[in-house]
């Protein structure tokens, strides 16, 4: 199972990891949350085929449910940790801009929406706060694992749930 974890984990993390950076750099793709977890759930559904062929190849069509689910958390867990090491080099390689990037545009979107005055000096403070907040890896670290990796573990217990029956999609050998 453990080389399982590794080989799926490490498929689901290329797969978010080339999404996230397309939309980064190609134009034209939105660079949106919306889009970015979008991307997420596409590459961690990987967890829903590993568990399955896991369950089918391995152990001949039948799984419990905490086995599924474990499964499931550690592919999770290998894809979001590669998800942070590639996130902290696209940083450095930037001399990281994107914090930077990220706070002007949200300011931008916030005078545009008509803020101004007291409220928006105050916004503008708890951006400046969260600049130094993201500058510190022992925050950014976590706070990059968590995005991720909550969506990791959703389709983690949705795979346990669906797969521990083995009628779902039963195993149908081929002769």
């Amino acid at each position: 199972m453990l080389r399982s974890i590794f080989v799926y984990g490490a498929i689901s993390g290329t797969i978010v990891i080339l999404g996230i950076i397309l939309s980064l750099v190609l134009p034209g793709i939105p660079h949106s949350q919306i889009v970015g977890y979008l991307i997420m759930m596409i590459a961690l559904s990987v967890i829903f085929i590993a568990v399955k062929r896991y369950r089918d190849v391995q152990l001949g069509g039948v799984i419990k449910f905490l086995p599924a689910f474990g499964m499931g958390i550690g592919i999770a867990a290998v894809a979001a940790l590669a998800y942070v090491v590639v996130w902290e080099i696209y940083l450095a390689a930037t001399d990281y801009a994107f914090m930077d990037q990220y706070i002007a545009a949200a300011i931008e979107a916030r005078q545009a929406a008509g803020m101004t005055g007291e409220d928006l000096q105050a916004y503008i403070a708890d951006m400046n706060q969260m600049r130094e907040q993201y500058a510190d890896p022992l925050f950014r670290l976590p706070i990059t694992f968590l995005e991720i990796f909550p969506v990791g573990l959703i389709i983690a217990l949705i795979s346990a749930a669906l797969l521990r029956n083995p009628r779902v999609l039963p195993y149908r050998p081929t002769v």
